[in-house]
């Protein structure tokens, strides 16, 4: 077992992200943003056409999350003051397990789409359809945003294949569904992503939210600067020490050289890096006696199951060792086995969340470089909130590159970042010229 643990000491090394390192990334990612502003580098740097809250918007607003396979109707109350009530939510499916109905396929056309989601709308407002209701829509795909109210969808993303979408102005569908479907007293009139909704929540709740994060199946962030939220598109970042195994995962990706970032932090690619790592020690026959044929299935680890591995801190690694004869039929398992995949685990979520504080360190260089000011940072996603260790080692990333002054970047979970988001949004939009 001595030359495992070798490996495991190169493995280390491979995926370390020491505290100088994060400062290099964070240099070289605030030189992209600013790169970004003109067309160049890995960084998109979209304007959102969307002002920061103040935090005193109040009124009830529909809200529309869309970003993937099941989508979120709600109806929020903003109460002033960073309050706010989810007074009527319902979540429906774009897909049938059944196979009823596929509102994803390419044999969908858009008006069949925009038709059942407005559907849901008018059964959520059904016994409250007095007035204009404004509407905010969370619309987490690809989008070329020509104001606040207004974006065509590049392409679909996750699956999706409705026809008669892709180059379209997205809320130029919505509102002829709602004609169609006799809702005109719902006017949409903000659309934004998952992203920026965040932030915009954060930003509601405490008037020093300057930064939002996605942190879950993908990545990215969003930061405000001057008047205006910035979509950064930062999965997209792509200068950073890259190792064998994400040239592998990269390689064999639906998209070569693309998300590149995200492609090491997200909870979409984490179980796929620790899959190769095992995978190439299985092949060298340092685990599992070379034998774990199951291994070789791509992406069959999921973000779920490295929490488990990780979160197994007893003394024989019971739950691990249980998974792995459940996922491998491998039954003849040594404790230093079991420990090497929690170790990998381990380096390959670490190394997620300190790529992503150098991102936001990044920020922050760019727009308070001395950090004379307290900064929130709003994080939503699966990877931020179930992970174990994700957040405690962005902090200990802050801690190391601003020892006398980390206290001063504060980071906040956002619950239901995307719905509330939209209503504030849509609140923002409804009282300010943009």
């Amino acid at each position: 077992m001595r030359v495992l643990r070798e490996r495991l000491e190169e493995l280390e090394r491979a995926f370390d992200v020491p505290g100088e390192t994060v400062c290099e990334i964070a240099k070289t990612f605030s030189e992209e943003m600013l790169a970004g502003r003109w067309g160049q580098g890995s960084l998109k740097m979209l304007p959102t056409f969307i002002t920061p809250p103040t935090g005193k918007e109040l009124g009830d607003f529909l809200t529309i999350d869309f970003g993937g396979t099941n989508v979120r109707i709600g109806l929020i109350g903003l109460g002033g003051d960073g309050c706010y009530k989810i007074k009527r939510t319902c979540s429906v499916t774009l897909r049938d397990s059944a196979g009823n109905y596929d509102y994803t396929s390419e044999n969908t056309t858009a008006e069949e789409l925009f038709d059942f989601i407005v559907l849901q709308i008018g059964h959520l407002t059904k016994d409250c359809r007095t007035g204009t209701n404004l509407l905010g829509h969370t619309f987490s795909f690809p989008t070329q945003q020509i104001n606040s109210a207004r974006a065509i969808l590049l392409n679909w993303t996750k699956e999706f294949k409705t026809g008669g979408v892709e180059g379209k102005e997205v809320t130029a569908l919505l509102e002829a569904a709602l004609d169609r479907i006799s809702l005109q007293h719902i006017k949409p009139v903000v659309i934004l992503n998952d992203t920026t909704a965040t932030l915009l929540t954060a930003a509601y709740l405490d008037s020093d939210a300057h930064i939002g994060s996605i942190c879950g199946t993908g990545h990215n962030t969003c930061y405000l600067e001057g008047p205006m939220l910035i979509n950064i598109e930062s999965g997209n970042f792509n200068k950073f020490p890259i190792t064998v195994f994400d040239r592998l995962l990269n390689e064999a990706s639906e998209k070569p050289d693309h998300q590149l970032l995200e492609k090491a932090v997200s909870g979409r690619y984490v179980g796929e890096l620790i899959r190769l790592i095992i995978g190439s020690l299985v092949e060298e026959k340092l685990l599992f006696r070379g034998r774990a044929a199951a291994i070789e299935v791509a992406h069959s680890i999921s973000a779920p199951e490295v929490a488990l591995i990780i979160k197994d801190e007893s003394t024989d690694l019971s739950s691990v060792a249980n998974w792995v004869k459940t996922k491998w039929a491998v039954q003849e398992l040594s404790f230093k086995e079991l420990n090497s995949l929690r170790q990998i685990s381990l380096m390959v979520v670490r190394r997620a969340a300190r790529l992503i504080a150098a991102t936001f360190i990044g920020i922050l260089l760019r727009i308070d470089p001395g950090l004379k000011s307290r900064h929130v940072i709003g994080i939503d996603g699966s990877m931020f909130e179930k992970m174990p260790f994700f957040l405690a080692t962005i902090l200990q990333a802050f801690h190391e590159v601003y020892p006398e002054k980390s206290d001063a970047i504060v980071v906040k979970h956002i619950n239901d970042g995307s719905s509330v988001g939209a209503a504030v949004a849509a609140a923002v939009v409804s009282q300010r010229v943009i």
